[in-house]
């Protein structure tokens, strides 16, 4: 699933207003919009669909409680994340996508499960962290098979790089946890170099970790199990 994000010059990736074209790592594509999806943004967007605001988010006015807020980045058609705040009830999430299907489609999901702790954002994950997340203020932060971009002319475009990494965790809570996925060992590989590298994080394994029993196996990650390919979990904690 694409990672949803602006990867910025290394200058951009910071807090500071961005005045120079980012490179991306994300694709806008037109995708179709089943009747379903539409109905699921026209009845239930407004009260679950955050829209991007340039202001730190109110999480207690967001959910109507106060809770643990975890920050999903790239959820693509949103089965995972759905699966996930089911099983985790006592903590609320928000997740990022700009694939207006996906957005539908995780919309229609929460009106079919009545999940009350999901909110979403339909807008560019650095520009949110950037406006809408309060420092320090995550509990956690899910980055599930984000584009791989596996032409090596194309690497500079992946999410998971130095400078947005030492963004991300001022974002998130002491004690809080990043999780990352990917299903392409050549990321898997960068991943646990940049983030190894980063002063701020601790691993919580000797290398790769166990997938954790709240993420979810998809349908397409279990496909490719059966044909034999590998999946990469890293999990860290903010130092």
């Amino acid at each position: 699933m694409p990672a949803l994000s602006t990867l910025a010059l290394p200058d951009a990736m910071t807090d500071e207003p961005i005045h120079r074209r980012p490179i991306r790592s994300f694709v806008l594509r037109a995708g179709r919009m089943g009747t379903g999806q539409q109905r699921a943004l026209a009845e239930l967007g407004p009260k679950f669909l955050l829209p991007y605001q340039a202001a730190p988010l109110d999480y207690a006015a967001a959910f109507g409680r106060r809770a643990p807020v975890v920050l999903e980045i790239g959820f693509g058609m949103g089965g995972a994340t759905a699966q996930i705040a089911a099983a985790r009830p006592d903590t609320d999430f928000i997740g990022v996508e700009v694939h207006e299907p996906g957005v539908g489609a995780l919309l229609k999901r929460i009106g079919e499960e009545g999940l009350t702790n999901l909110r979403l954002v339909q807008h560019d994950a650095v520009e949110v962290l950037r406006d809408m997340i309060p420092p320090a203020s995550l509990a956690g932060v899910h980055i599930f098979f984000p584009d791989p971009w596996h032409k090596k002319k194309h690497h500079k475009r992946r999410l998971l790089q130095p400078a947005f990494v030492a963004n991300l965790i001022r974002h998130i809570a002491p004690g809080g946890y990043l999780h990352c996925a990917t299903d392409w060992q050549d990321y898997a590989v960068q991943m646990l170099e940049v983030l190894g590298a980063e002063p701020g994080l601790r691993n919580t394994a000797e290398g790769y970790a166990p997938r954790p029993d709240y993420r979810p196996l998809t349908k397409f990650e279990q496909r490719g199990l059966n044909l034999g390919h590998g999946v990469w979990d890293l999990v860290f904690t903010r130092l």
